[in-house]
């Protein structure tokens, strides 16, 4: 299944969803001393958040790999 449309669409939706939230809105510090490259949260967060590693997550992001359901 990895590399599917689907998959694909699903990381689109991640990637996307990613750039709106703020750290703030899930209850993350603000980082005054660090400035942001990307707006919204970076990948290292989302997968602080969630429990899994960044590079499980950034696979997830680019379709390459199918999300477990417990990660769903």
């Amino acid at each position: 299944m990895a590399g599917s449309p689907h998959l694909s669409e699903l990381g689109e939706f991640f990637k996307h969803r990613r750039g709106e939230l703020t750290p703030a809105q899930v209850g993350l510090p603000e980082r005054a001393h660090t400035q942001r490259r990307v707006r919204g949260l970076r990948r290292e967060e989302v997968a602080e958040l969630t429990a899994i590693s960044t590079d499980y997550y950034v696979r997830i992001e680019q379709g390459r790999l199918a999300p477990s359901r417990p990660v769903l």
